[in-house]
């Protein structure tokens, strides 16, 4: 049991070494927000969850986090996403000359299993959309508007669901069948949209316009612009008047609907990884194994021989 003066000295002190790595994170690597809000989480959990500092951590310390969070019933996906944050703190530490070891290496990764993505079929796609465009046409006001956009455009376009609620109000351009995107990494790339996401954008585009903000779909939240938690709220609601289950549904369940079902009526992979913003099209690649597992199991469910 350590005194409440040392324990608060080592949470100052780990409290300095996460701020100066988050700032290089940030400076030299240009992380998101969002990126750096994850790797923050992770190292406090870290540090609340031993009664040494950062700096001074062990091996076995390390371990230990492991197995707490294994016996804790959290993934493996996410116990490697973890691990994976301290490598790279403790790279830093090392390199800035503040270790003269790193505790994290020889340590390997949590095994992962292939885990598919989860997927809604394009019937129950439909239904949402027509539920988007009904409640925008009975109601025709801004949030309506806003949500029937968001939809169209997601199932439209496979955006990230950070990409996609801070577009800014400039990436769509009158009369242009695409929108520009700055995704990871601060890459630009054009993304086209279908005939429906494009009456549906422009129709509330005009109504914000008026508004004289930046962001096409603004709030009045810190960041200016539509979190990705509130569109997620709104996005199972709207599944729920649908008739969809909310658990069966997210902003990245759509995204992974838009490249399943491209893929299924006989998109090239490569459009598909351009469109989506994969640097590598093995990451791309997992779509084809979505499409492989729904072949079997049409198989094994319909063939008239499956059981015999």
């Amino acid at each position: 049991m350590i005194s409440r003066s040392k324990y608060w000295q080592i949470m100052d002190s780990d409290r300095t070494l996460i701020s100066q790595f988050l700032e290089m994170l940030g400076a030299e690597r240009g992380a998101s927000q969002n990126t750096l809000e994850s790797y923050e989480r992770d190292l406090d959990q870290l540090s609340e969850n031993n009664t040494i500092s950062l700096k001074a951590i062990t091996r076995d310390h390390v371990r230990a986090y492991l197995s707490l969070l294994q016996t804790q019933g959290m993934a493996a996906r996410t116990q490697a996403r973890k691990l994976s944050t301290l490598r790279q703190f403790y790279k830093f530490l090392y390199a800035e000359g503040i270790r003269d070891d790193n505790p994290v290496l020889g340590i390997d990764s949590p095994r992962l299993g292939k885990t598919l993505p989860k997927l809604i079929s394009e019937s129950q796609v439909s239904r949402l959309l027509e539920e988007a465009q009904n409640q925008a046409d009975q109601k025709g006001d801004l949030k309506s508007l806003r949500l029937h956009a968001l939809i169209e455009l997601l199932y439209a376009t496979g955006l990230r669901v950070t990409e996609l609620v801070s577009l800014p109000l400039m990436a769509v351009r009158s009369g242009q069948p695409y929108i520009y995107v700055r995704g990871k990494g601060d890459k630009e790339r054009l993304v086209p949209m279908n005939a429906r996401a494009i009456r549906a954008v422009e129709s509330y585009s005009e109504a914000v316009a008026e508004t004289g903000g930046k962001w096409l779909f603004p709030s009045r939240g810190a960041k200016g612009h539509l979190t990705r938690h509130r569109f997620a709220q709104l996005l199972k609601q709207l599944g729920a008047d649908a008739g969809i289950l909310p658990s069966h549904l997210s902003p990245h369940v759509l995204r992974h609907a838009f490249a399943t079902h491209l893929l299924a009526h006989g998109a090239d992979l490569r459009a598909v990884q351009k469109m989506l913003g994969h640097s590598d099209i093995s990451t791309t690649q997992i779509y084809t194994h979505v499409l492989e597992e729904r072949l079997k199991t049409l198989v094994q469910q319909k063939h008239p021989l499956s059981k015999a």
